[in-house]
């Protein structure tokens, strides 16, 4: 049982206990990384529309569920119910996947990136791709600890 344990045992936190349990504290991290990639991706010029469009989906509706996720785990609105933790796992693992998506796009569009953009907007872009593939690291990781937390619970 030393998953569980380390990841929190098997209910959610509420207050602000939320920012010192793990892998709760990650809603942190996930914060300020999609937030990066979402600055970034709408800052750049884009090389590749339909694609770039999916990386901002991704990036402001990750954003705005870990922003909501987090309030709600705040305020205590899961009340201990279990399928809040289910919840939990089933939207990580969501998030991972799609950010996973995005991540691979974006490199794609920056790798396709050849006449028309300068050194700078290039350099947008591939700080757009690190700080994705570091986000889609956050989710996953935090998906894996949910699932081990819905597991036990």
């Amino acid at each position: 049982m030393a998953p569980a344990a380390a990841s929190g045992g098997s209910s959610l936190p509420s207050g602000f206990s939320v920012f010192t349990t793990f892998p709760d504290l990650l809603f942190i991290l996930e914060f300020v990384f999609g937030g990066l990639v979402w600055i970034l991706v709408a800052s750049s010029l884009v090389p590749m529309p339909l694609i770039q469009g999916w990386v901002m989906f991704v990036s402001v509706f990750c954003f705005v569920a870990t922003t909501a996720l987090l309030i709600l785990y705040i305020i205590g609105a899961h009340g201990g119910e279990a399928s809040w933790v289910t919840l939990d796992a089933a939207y990580h693992c969501t998030a991972a996947l799609f950010y996973l998506s995005a991540s691979v796009l974006e490199a794609l569009a920056t790798i396709q990136m050849h006449n028309g953009f300068t050194y700078k907007q290039y350099h947008e872009n591939i700080s757009a791709v690190v700080f994705s593939y570091v986000a889609t690291l956050l989710y996953v990781v935090h998906a894996v600890f949910s699932l081990i937390r819905w597991k036990s619970s």
